[in-house]
């Protein structure tokens, strides 16, 4: 079994209010965050906590206190978000289940949890989720398992991500899916296609398009011409331009809706109409 590699030592609240930087575009509930982990190994190439977390493709466990987190959940009056800048199932969770321990606590007490992964090692859990009061949102940005590969070289495919999804419906735990990010070139042209893969297990998708900040810009540059595009600054985040966005989204609404899916979309200032952008309407009661 592989240590614990405790780095943040000076770690006092583990579950806080959710606050995405105080964006203007945020349409999210009220809802509080917790990450077992600081960083994910999956290393997405897209991804934008490198500009905000050391060492950010390199998951640490955090030195979480259990008799302390049982005393902070107290606070919680509504649901809890697992994970957002993080996973709570990145790799390094197969040998040191810090996920699993704290998921039974969670499940002692009744709280409500979105878990938020693009990992297929959820289904490990599948015992403790089908008792408690959750919802599973899967992030699928392609089916491809090569080119996932190239965009996402540390997560499972998403073939697993497919097999995983139905299996938690066989379980009866719902689930959404994050057609997040939508890039350009890369995985634009399967919008309808993913929708249409994953319509037999789930409700709900969230759907966004890329928003590079300056470090991921870079990454970015490897695998399409970023530079083509006119880029605008919003918050921290760079946005195409509105109108190409806009159409991704379209097409995203029009198959959810031939699925008969509820849709929403993340920060992207874009009408929908859903119970909730995250998918958090589908926790159970």
């Amino acid at each position: 079994m592989q240590k614990f590699l405790f780095t943040n030592k000076l770690t006092t609240v583990y579950i806080n209010p959710f606050d995405p930087w105080k964006g203007k575009l945020c349409t999210c509930p009220k809802k509080y965050s917790f990450s077992p982990y600081t960083g994910c190994s999956h290393a997405c190439i897209y991804c934008y906590i490198t500009s905000y977390i050391p060492n950010a493709f390199k998951a640490r466990p955090k030195k979480i206190s259990f008799r302390k987190l049982i005393r902070e959940l107290n606070k919680v009056d509504t649901f809890i978000s697992m994970a957002n800048s993080s996973d709570a199932y990145t790799p390094e969770e197969k040998d040191l289940g810090l996920t699993r321990k704290c998921l039974k606590i969670f499940k002692e007490r009744g709280i409500k949890l979105l878990i938020i992964t693009k990992s297929d090692l959820v289904i490990r859990d599948v015992d403790l989720l089908k008792e408690m009061r959750t919802s599973v949102s899967m992030t699928i940005t392609t089916l491809d398992d090569k080119k996932a590969k190239l965009i996402e070289p540390m997560a499972p495919p998403p073939s697993k991500r497919l097999e995983a999804l139905e299996i938690l419906k066989e379980n009866d735990i719902p689930c959404s899916v994050r057609l997040d990010p939508i890039i350009p070139t890369i995985n634009d042209d399967e919008i309808e296609e993913i929708v249409d893969a994953v319509a037999p297990y789930v409700k709900h998708i969230i759907s966004s398009t890329l928003k590079p900040r300056n470090d991921s810009m870079k990454r970015l540059r490897r695998i399409f011409n970023i530079d083509e595009y006119k880029w605008k600054k919003i918050g921290n985040s760079f946005y195409l331009p509105k109108e190409i966005r806009f159409k991704y989204l379209d097409r995203v609404k029009k198959a959810c809706y031939k699925n008969g899916l509820s849709f929403a979309s993340c920060r992207e200032g874009y009408p929908f109409n859903a119970g909730s952008c995250d998918g958090s309407h589908l926790i159970k009661d």
